[in-house]
């Protein structure tokens, strides 16, 4: 993901830990299934870009709760010097070492990206930090993994989701420990950093994001516009470190199960 930019629902369920306590940079356990959006818990971007790169500026307008999901749409509009409109939420907070999951159907079309990533960095005056989830609209059965550490990235790997994203809500999760990143597609592990140094350390924001490019053509394809696209969230949920499996479909059941916690 490249940013440059700035960076609790009524169905947020969230869990006081002694952890979070510990640490006021980082939030406490909670599940948020997106019946509503509580500005408290989620900030709204709008009305600038992460740069050249990115052909829509954000938009509140483009946020919004459609049915049981949050919707993040991509739209023909101007603002700015920017002819597309575009959507992007992220928490208030910052979260720190734990599992993180989503429930997500992406957007399909050359040129466009649908994320579900983590980040910290110069906006709010620390080293940029990332993990990321990005599937991509030009092939949406795969999603490429990544993380930066200290802004330091070049740890891609693309994953085959089985399934086209734009069709079906597939979920997404990391476990962030120190030292070691597990990376999950549907309960399965498919991707298991632990080389340290490839490992971000410090607490970050979660997000979610559909944007454009008409120039980082080699990565996302060639940017097509026909209609309004967009991503759906059906739910999200950071479970910190040492907490306890807050919901069955959790891959934190299955892995206190196998005892890998």
């Amino acid at each position: 993901m490249l940013r440059n930019a700035l960076i609790a629902s009524g169905c947020v369920v969230m869990v006081a830990t002694a952890a979070s306590a510990q640490d006021p940079q980082s939030g406490a356990s909670f599940r948020d299934d997106f019946k509503s959006i509580n500005p408290a818990f989620w900030y709204i971007s709008d009305g600038w870009n992460n740069g050249s790169h990115q052909n829509c500026t954000w938009s509140r307008n483009e946020v919004r709760i459609d049915g049981d999901n949050l919707a993040l749409t991509l739209t023909k509009g101007k603002s700015q010097d920017r002819d597309y409109l575009c959507g992007e939420i992220q928490t208030t907070r910052r979260y720190g070492y734990g599992t993180y999951e989503a429930r997500l159907k992406v957007a399909n079309g050359s040129g466009l990206n649908s994320a579900f990533f983590t980040y910290v960095g110069p906006p709010a005056q620390q080293i940029h930090d990332e993990i990321d989830f990005e599937i991509l609209g030009k092939n949406t059965s795969a999603v490429q993994l990544n993380q930066f550490v200290n802004g330091k990235g070049g740890n891609e790997k693309f994953i085959d989701i089985g399934n086209p994203a734009d069709q079906n809500f597939n979920t997404y999760a990391f476990v962030w420990q120190p030292g070691r990143l597990r990376y999950f597609l549907n309960g399965h592990l498919v991707r298991d950093v632990t080389d340290g140094s490839k490992v971000p350390t410090s607490p970050q924001k979660i997000l979610f994001s559909l944007w454009g490019t008409d120039t980082l053509t080699d990565w996302m394809g060639k940017f097509t516009y026909s209609r309004p696209v967009t991503l759906e969230v059906d739910w999200v949920a950071f479970t910190a470190a040492g907490d306890k499996c807050q919901f069955p479909q959790s891959i934190v059941c299955t892995l206190e199960q196998l005892g890998k916690r």
